[in-house]
């Protein structure tokens, strides 16, 4: 469980969309004067390594680096994460911002998907997938609660170049954590790659291509999360049309994550009961209203609801649907087919 913690809270932080979120969006505002589409077509590059997540799950899955398939990749990406971020706190040219965080995109989605991928292969062998999926994204909201408080204070208090620099400052830190952890308490034996084994993996490989359920999966996860473009033009709205400060701004992403928080504690102690199709069913209920609740975003007060409630519903679907895709992963592929699953929600909400 502290391995899950310490990966999740460093991606809470350190993801695109976590504490650099708002500082950059509001320099991209300020210092060069972008409209909603520019900042949502310069951020959508970001994505790209979100979505092709399968990619690092196949690489992994068959070609062990310096003899282990999982702990060796997690090491290097997140010193790479790390090394950028540091890179990213002397630029001020968007051209220049946007490739140094395209490559902590890459190091924090390669992180994610051998994250994912420990998590099926001991949630597999203890039965736990559904406490890890919720250990997983309990952790990764608070740390993304205190990133969107704290991104909303930066931006509050300093200029936007200062902003961005002291966020990408913070950032960069925090990778190191995964790479003591991953490498001391990721229990892996050691593999090399050999042509039995990769037939092997490649047979697990096409059984998950053809399983139904997860193809099912993927489905529910396609329509649940279509949301595209979202993010920017509400910040938009919230700062121009409704006069947010940007403090509270910063507060509303950390009720949303808030309602994440409820939702998997809420999970753990009275839903882990409830039958798969009951739950998903309960879950589309869920995220009807929610995304509908939108149209009601009026004042403060109505913004803080809404986003709790978006919250809550978000993470019961996401505990439902990830935690039944964890179980139905083949083994010797569960990189590819746990990151594939991933990758559509990012895909969707890109």
């Amino acid at each position: 469980m502290l391995f899950f913690a310490v990966v999740y809270v460093v991606e809470g932080i350190g993801q695109t969309a976590g504490l650099i979120a708002q500082p950059l969006s509001y320099f991209l505002k300020q210092t060069y004067g972008w409209t909603p589409p520019q900042v949502t077509g310069y951020l959508t590059v970001l994505n790209l390594p979100w979505i092709i997540k399968p990619v690092y799950g196949i690489v992994s899955d068959f070609l062990p680096v310096f003899g282990y398939r999982r702990k060796s990749y997690l090491v290097l990406a997140n010193l790479a994460a790390a090394g950028a971020y540091c890179w990213v706190t002397q630029l001020t040219a968007p051209s220049e911002i946007i490739f140094y965080l395209l490559l902590t995109a890459y190091g924090m989605a390669i992180s994610s998907t051998i994250c994912g991928a420990v998590l099926v292969e001991n949630g597999q062998k203890f039965g736990t997938s559904d406490s890890f999926v919720n250990q997983q994204w309990l952790w990764f909201n608070i740390a993304a609660m205190a990133s969107a408080f704290l991104g909303g204070q930066l931006v509050q208090h300093l200029t936007p170049t200062g902003a961005l620099h002291s966020a990408a400052a913070i950032i960069a830190v925090s990778p190191f954590a995964v790479v003591c952890v991953g490498w001391f308490l990721i229990r892996e034996s050691p593999s090399r790659i050999n042509l039995p084994e990769m037939k092997k993996t490649f047979a697990s490989l096409w059984a998950a291509l053809t399983l139904r359920e997860l193809w099912l999966i993927a489905l529910f996860l396609f329509v649940y999360y279509l949301n595209p473009g979202l993010g920017t033009p509400l910040y938009y709205y919230m700062t121009d049309d409704l006069k947010f400060s940007q403090a509270y701004i910063g507060i509303l992403g950390s009720i949303s994550c808030a309602g994440w928080i409820l939702g998997a504690l809420l999970y753990r102690r009275y839903m882990q009961g409830i039958t798969a199709k009951a739950l998903l069913n309960f879950s589309i209920v869920l995220g009807v209203l929610s995304t509908a609740a939108f149209l009601l975003l009026w004042n403060e007060a109505w913004a803080a609801a809404i986003n709790l409630f978006s919250g809550f519903a978000s993470v019961i679907a996401f505990i439902a649907t990830l935690s039944l895709a964890a179980d139905y992963c083949p083994p010797r592929s569960e990189g590819f087919a746990f990151a594939a699953l991933m990758s559509i929600t990012n895909f969707t909400s890109a």
